[in-house]
């Protein structure tokens, strides 16, 4: 029989434990594991992506132990698979995840897990080809997303729909020139793929899409940032037990993020050395330069982005990666909304039933990083006005 290429098993994987029958030995784990480790040290799971970079500058900086806390060097994993197993299961107790993820996780599979603050905002892009010049060239062609439940399938239908293009998800047979097949691809193997054509384009987040321009296999059509202004892509989510029965914890913890963020804003080129695999603690498998190029990109690049129109909304002044910790209840109404207008693999009938405005009160717990964002100067710190409400602007 014809093995499973490795997406398609870690999908199968974490469509599994994002059920609620799928989730529950690991929940056990969870449990088990809190009932002998009641006062467990910050344990961080990441992948060595950008949307990683305020959990490891906090690590780096020494932000968790100046507050008090225990602190175990952070567990690199290779896969969101491997990411949701380990904080189902408490190995791990504070990560980053795709935002649509987490949607999955509480109303999937009944997780007992909640968004306390965003990690990042934009950070993600569509590369394509260099042949590829527009949405409409990727007609009867195939592109990669990192997974069903992420803000970069949400985009990229969004925008393929509006150039009369039909997301499919089917695994075999011919496409008719207005369908464009989706497929589940880890981000790592997106830029091989492109560069063997078997693929003509993925979206995905960086330093993937600044390394396949570097190696010069494809171009930035579109930034992701530039169809949903300031969207979250990954958001730090922790386990509810610590949320409510050690709070004062958790307060240092969403405290140290929230400084980390404050500290890459003014220093992302010092970031950048930080992450990358010259590092000290060499986080990342990734060249300094390259995640400069995310982290501190040139004002040639915005131009060279402007005359491509890989940014169109010049007006929206974004930053290729930028971090703001408050997670806006109006986005995450939006992303419901939009997701159940998504074409996704597995069962998604939880979507039907949920009201958006529920899950953004229920998903999110933002007790503690309004204190935190008070204790760093207000939401003026990071350019952005007063106040926790915006409204969302999203234009294909």
């Amino acid at each position: 029989m014809c093995q499973l290429p490795m997406s398609r098993r870690e999908w199968l994987k974490l469509a599994s434990m994002f059920t609620v029958a799928g989730a529950a030995p690991l929940l056990g784990a969870l449990n088990a594991r809190a009932a002998t480790d009641p006062n467990a040290p910050v344990r961080i799971g990441y992948l060595p992506i950008t949307d990683a970079t305020p959990l490891l500058v906090a690590h780096n900086n020494g932000y968790f132990e100046a507050a008090g806390l225990a602190v175990e060097p952070p567990t690199l994993l290779r896969s969101w698979a491997q990411l949701v197993e380990a904080f189902l299961s408490g190995q791990v107790n504070v990560v980053h995840l795709l935002s649509p993820m987490t949607i999955w996780a509480r109303y999937g599979s009944q997780a007992p897990a909640k968004v306390v603050a965003w990690n990042h905002v934009n950070g993600s892009a569509l590369t394509v080809a260099p042949e590829i010049n527009k949405l409409g060239d990727l007609g009867g062609k195939t592109v990669a997303v990192p997974f069903w439940y992420s803000i970069h399938n949400v985009v990229l239908q969004d925008m393929l729909r509006s150039q009369g293009l039909v997301p499919v998800l089917k695994k075999d047979g011919d496409l008719k020139s207005d369908e464009v097949r989706l497929t589940v691809m880890s981000p790592s193997d997106m830029p091989p793929a492109l560069a063997s054509k078997q693929i003509a384009g993925f979206i995905v987040a960086e330093p993937f899409n600044a390394a396949a321009e570097g190696l010069k296999i494809g171009k930035v059509l579109r930034f992701t940032g530039d169809v949903w202004k300031n969207h979250a892509c990954c958001v730090v989510s922790m386990h509810e037990r610590d949320l409510n029965e050690r709070a004062a914890w958790s307060q240092k913890v969403v405290d140290a993020v929230v400084k980390a963020q404050v500290w890459t804003r003014a220093h992302p080129q010092d970031a950048a050395q930080l992450l990358s695999k010259s590092g000290k603690n060499h986080y990342m498998p990734h060249s300094a330069e390259v995640l400069s190029t995310v982290l501190a990109p040139s004002a040639a690049d915005q131009g060279r982005y402007l005359a491509d129109r890989a940014i169109v909304h010049a007006d929206w002044h974004p930053k290729r990666i930028d971090f703001q910790p408050y997670p806006y209840p109006d986005y995450t109404e939006e992303l419901v909304k939009r997701l159940k207008a998504t074409q996704v693999e597995g069962n998604g009938q939880f979507l039907a039933r949920l009201d958006p405005a529920f899950a953004a009160r229920d998903l999110v717990d933002d007790r503690f990083v309004r204190n935190s964002i008070a204790a760093v100067g207000g939401m003026s710190t990071f350019g952005l006005p007063e106040g926790f409400q915006r409204t969302e602007t999203i234009i294909v």
